[in-house]
């Protein structure tokens, strides 16, 4: 680090107090260090406060998680953070002499075997029982055992997907090289959906200046029906009270409460129907223009009986464009590029697709949140 690195008081403050108590020099020691250290967090991350219930239960249930561009520098300076901060057990995929010559240019304390495994994406034994699992999967979609070895050798996310599949590994990060939507091909194809999700979709995180805004779908469906949209709410929600926020749903539209007839406007308040109906006990309104969503005043000069008090939180857009949009613009203009996210809901297994411009704390926040969701499922599944 260097002398101004703001990570530095989450080191040097615990160990100035540990110092003081145990010398007697304190005259109101802290009890719990590890609390001090965790509240110190919100001076160095802004995604700190919310991440909060996310750590203490990826600290409680660590997982094993595979991180498919293991040779990125980013992803190593992560794995470190993880490391400390007992989160997960890592898996990386990359080449041996490479992950060795970038930890030791980036000066990280990290040994292959030691501190996390290392799966060679040129030499693996187990890559031709990888070859036949996914030609297994893919065999009625035009796959044959050839071009099933020769995918599984180029691919590091398919690689990655297959080791959550046969539960080498409990949760998947990828997606900091390359295009989404190839990464979620061999994440849909190979980890697949979960039971009773309809489509799989993806939600932004944004922390601005007055609100904690989730928008949904940001990155999967370019055109969601009504049910669909219902179906990606009710995932959206429910990851949402991961972070310890209660959700309130709105459906944004150009219309609000009946005020257009178009097509898309109908699509939302359908949506909206079928989510109340299905989850009543969650606050939602729709369709509604973006200024109603926030403002209940606005919302209230339109309808008085509205189905939702004070401010959304989670934001539903009408399709692709308009989520994508409207989450980079707000990226720019509100949060400083402070986001959580993608998070992808509706995976059978714990899987995150990120983009090529996440941070190295944004990984560390998704490896959080899929260690959380990993633990989740082991329960349900344990009940």
């Amino acid at each position: 680090p260097t002398p101004f690195d703001v990570r530095l008081i989450l080191r040097i403050a615990p160990a100035v107090a540990k110092a003081a108590a145990e010398s007697g020099v304190a005259t109101r020691p802290i009890a719990d260090l590890e609390a001090y250290r965790q509240s110190l967090g919100r001076f160095v991350y802004q995604t700190g406060m919310l991440m909060g219930p996310v750590f203490a239960a990826a600290k409680a249930h660590p997982a094993r998680v595979v991180y498919a561009e293991g040779e990125d520098e980013r992803t190593l300076r992560a794995v470190q953070v993880v490391l400390d901060e007992q989160l997960a057990r890592p898996i990386l995929v990359g080449r041996p002499e490479v992950v060795k010559m970038r930890i030791e240019r980036a000066g990280l304390r990290l040994q292959a075997g030691r501190d996390f495994e290392l799966c060679d994406p040129e030499n693996d034994p187990r890559f031709r029982s990888y070859s036949e699992t996914y030609r297994g999967l893919m065999a009625r979609e035009g796959v044959t055992p050839d071009s099933a070895k020769a995918t599984v050798r180029r691919s590091n996310t398919l690689i990655s997907s297959l080791m959550v599949r046969r539960g080498e590994a409990d949760a998947l990060i990828c997606g900091l090289v390359g295009r989404y939507d190839a990464h979620l091909d061999h994440v849909r194809n190979v980890i697949g959906k979960k039971s009773g999700a309809r489509t799989l979709a993806a939600m932004n995180a944004l922390m601005l200046a007055q609100y904690t805004l989730f928008i949904a779908d940001t990155f999967v469906n370019e055109e969601p029906s009504a049910e669909e949209l219902a179906d990606i709410a009710l995932m959206a929600a429910a990851e949402v009270k991961r972070f310890g926020v209660p959700p309130k749903v709105a459906f944004l539209s150009h219309s609000i409460f009946g005020s257009s007839a178009r097509a898309s406007a109908q699509r939302m308040r359908a949506a909206q129907a079928l989510f109340r109906e299905r989850a009543p006990d969650i606050e939602s309104d729709g369709e509604l223009n973006g200024d109603a969503a926030l403002s209940e005043s606005v919302r209230r000069g339109y309808l008085p009986e509205t189905t939702l008090t004070g401010s959304a939180n989670l934001l539903m857009l009408p399709n692709l464009d308009a989520a994508n949009i409207l989450f980079n613009v707000l990226k720019m203009t509100g949060s400083h590029g402070v986001t959580v996210g993608p998070i992808l809901l509706g995976t059978a297994r714990p899987a995150h697709i990120l983009t090529p411009s996440a941070t190295v704390r944004r990984i560390v926040n998704m490896t959080a949140l899929a260690v959380a969701d990993a633990a989740e499922d082991e329960a349900v599944v344990g009940r």
